[in-house]
């Protein structure tokens, strides 16, 4: 979870110097970060590579702790989005508007936040033995 901490922190920094590239890329992961996170937390039976593709930890989020709960569709559906921004600022032509990053920021934060209160995980490394 503190690699999903610093990352939104990360994003929000980089929002503030008009990078919504940069924004919109550390805003994902760190949805990504707190999603894995938040499975390792609910000890869900997840393959011991899930954090090697991005796709296969969307769809194992989805399956174990947004289908049949205790995560909202409308939670899920931040991780998804998140991932089709990153692709554009990352690897499209063309970027971002910031309006979209900043939005992507914000709702960012609350998936973090989500994962974090949700879980009952530390904000940092505090009391962890792993870092996610």
């Amino acid at each position: 979870m503190a690699k999903a901490v610093r990352a939104s922190e990360s994003a929000r920094a980089l929002l503030d110097l008009d990078d919504v590239d940069g924004a919109c890329n550390r805003a994902y992961y760190a949805n990504f970060d707190a999603a894995r996170a938040a499975l390792l937390a609910a000890g869900s039976h997840v393959p011991s590579d899930l954090g090697k593709t991005h796709a296969g930890l969307i769809a194992t989020f989805g399956l174990h702790l947004v289908k049949n709960g205790p995560i909202s569709k409308e939670l899920g559906r931040l991780l998804k989005r998140a991932e089709e921004v990153r692709l554009v600022a990352d690897y499209k032509g063309d970027s971002v508007e910031f309006e979209d990053a900043s939005e992507m920021v914000k709702q960012s934060a609350i998936f973090v936040d989500a994962m974090r209160t949700g879980f009952m995980l530390p904000k940092s490394d505090e009391g962890c033995e792993t870092k996610s």
